[in-house]
């Protein structure tokens, strides 16, 4: 598969959901689960992020439209990685994701 470039972002809600829980194993590298919630009173475009069951937050609202639309539709797909770590910054910087679209790799 290839990997692009598609987005990277500062995980919204960090400090209100597992994202405590988990700061410790947050490595850069390590692969995030995205999850759509096309049901949130607050956003119905709400992309979550889990890493082993464990909801760190949101992807952005000002980033999470195309996102939850491409993911609704099927047949794309994402790796989404943590890219930064910092446990010196306030909670809702402390954790960056980049997230790169996969596609075939074609053949020669």
């Amino acid at each position: 598969m290839k990997r692009d470039y598609f987005l990277r972002f500062a995980i919204a809600g960090f400090s209100y959901y597992e994202g405590a829980i988990a700061f410790n194993k947050l490595k850069i590298g390590k692969k995030l689960k995205l999850k759509r919630e096309p049901r949130n009173k607050y956003d119905k475009h709400a992309v979550a992020l889990y890493r082993k069951g464990l909801k760190l937050g949101y992807i952005p609202r000002d980033k999470n439209r195309h996102l939850s639309l491409l993911l609704k539709n099927g047949g794309v797909k994402f790796d989404a990685r943590v890219q930064k770590v910092n446990e010196n910054e306030h909670p809702e910087i402390q954790v960056e994701v980049i997230l790169y679209l996969l596609t075939p790799k074609k053949e020669s």
